[in-house]
């Protein structure tokens, strides 16, 4: 019984450290960290599982800031246009971002899902400009940028 007691420490620790020793080689390893943590498949992760999850991230985060943009059309028309920008970056994220690079990591092709990845920055990026500061989506954009931030350091790993 004690063994198996040592065995499963052993393996708890081993799982812990993998989320540990990637996040440890990306700009953000709390962010890192509480993003692998918060899925259940994290602890079985090899370092491309890794990198799925965080690209799953990605398309949660994108999704919610399109639920967010289409609230904010009825409370601040002023800023429709923006909005519309907004509204395409973050369907490009979801549409052609996310999937290009889930495709990328599962086929073992990492340059291709790195793209990808460094897109859905950009596109927060841009979007956030097309605000000239009086931005609405300043959080969910920094998220974005940061959790793109962090998922690009995990794919280069895969290089």
């Amino acid at each position: 019984m004690k063994l198996i007691v040592m065995v499963m420490t052993m393996m708890m620790i081993s799982e812990g450290s993998m989320i540990d020793q990637t996040c440890k080689q990306t700009p953000d390893f709390k962010l890192c960290v509480s993003l692998l943590n918060s899925d259940p498949r994290g602890s079985s992760a090899d370092i491309s599982g890794l990198a799925l999850i965080l690209i799953d991230k990605i398309k949660v985060l994108a999704t919610k800031t399109l639920t967010e943009i289409n609230g904010l059309y009825k409370k601040r028309p002023e800023l429709k246009q923006a909005l519309d920008q907004c509204s395409r970056r973050y369907k490009t994220i979801l549409n052609a971002d996310v999937p290009e690079a889930i495709e990328a990591i599962s086929k073992g092709v990492p340059k291709f899902g790195e793209d990808g990845v460094i897109d859905a920055g950009v596109e927060a990026s841009v979007c956030e400009e097309g605000f000239q500061g009086k931005s609405p989506l300043t959080s969910l954009t920094k998220s974005m940028q940061n959790i793109s931030s962090v998922t690009r350091a995990v794919v280069r790993m895969l290089l």
